[in-house]
């Protein structure tokens, strides 16, 4: 088959994935900044949990898609089911799939308006260097995330932006007298700022905290 394919609008793209999802696949993973970066997702996600091979569905997203109570109940519906779903606080431009690692498929630009620009294109890709970097890419972004049930977990640690800054200060090896003066405060209060969020990080240490961050998603901007 043609190594690299476009597709215009979402006709094209329903009847190139409905073979491939009535297909006896191994691993169906996508990536999307919500749930309507995908057209018909919620669909087709009803469909695959009506299949066996739900459990062999993961999802990755952004923040975005728990702001809607619809649709945080329809991942915890997907989860129930054994999708795999975690959320990603890296930056999502444009949706992803792959099939059994072999197929790929990237959306056009996340908000293109169809009225003004015409249909939504999609690329779709076979050629083995190319899906295998983008997995890559995206294994990297699914191990750094965090899976749904301890994102919505309502004792999961917030920090304040102030904090986040103290986070990320941490993180960049500055010295508390440095990092104090980059943030705008005296070194006592950077100290106490810093004891505060390994308190509530429930972190023994400057660099546990720094894991414990990583751990629960929590941004460091």
């Amino acid at each position: 088959m043609t190594q690299v394919t476009t597709l215009r609008g979402d006709v094209e793209l329903g009847a190139r994935i409905k073979p491939l999802a009535e297909s006896d696949y191994e691993e169906w993973v996508s990536v999307g900044r919500d749930l309507d970066t995908w057209p018909g997702a919620r669909q087709a996600a009803r469909r695959t949990m009506r299949r066996d091979g739900a459990g062999r569905s993961r999802k990755l997203y952004s923040p975005a898609v728990l702001a809607d109570e619809g649709d945080r109940e329809a991942l915890r519906e997907m989860a129930g089911h054994g999708m795999r779903i975690r959320i990603t606080t890296t930056p999502l431009s444009r949706g992803t799939a792959f099939i059994d690692r072999r197929t790929m498929i990237l959306t056009g630009p996340v908000g293109t308006a169809p009225a003004a620009r015409g249909p939504r294109t999609y690329t779709v890709s076979a050629a083995p260097a190319l899906v295998d970097g983008a997995y890559a890419l995206f294994e990297a972004a699914w191990d750094s995330a965090i899976d749904l049930a301890a994102f919505l977990d309502p004792q999961r640690p917030r920090i304040d932006t102030q904090s986040g800054r103290v986070l990320r200060a941490l993180g960049s090896g500055m010295t508390d007298e440095a990092a104090a003066r980059e943030l705008g405060m005296s070194l006592r209060t950077y100290r106490r700022r810093v004891a505060e969020l390994l308190l509530s990080l429930n972190a023994g240490s400057r660099f546990q905290a720094g894991v414990r961050a990583g751990e629960l998603g929590l941004t460091r901007d």
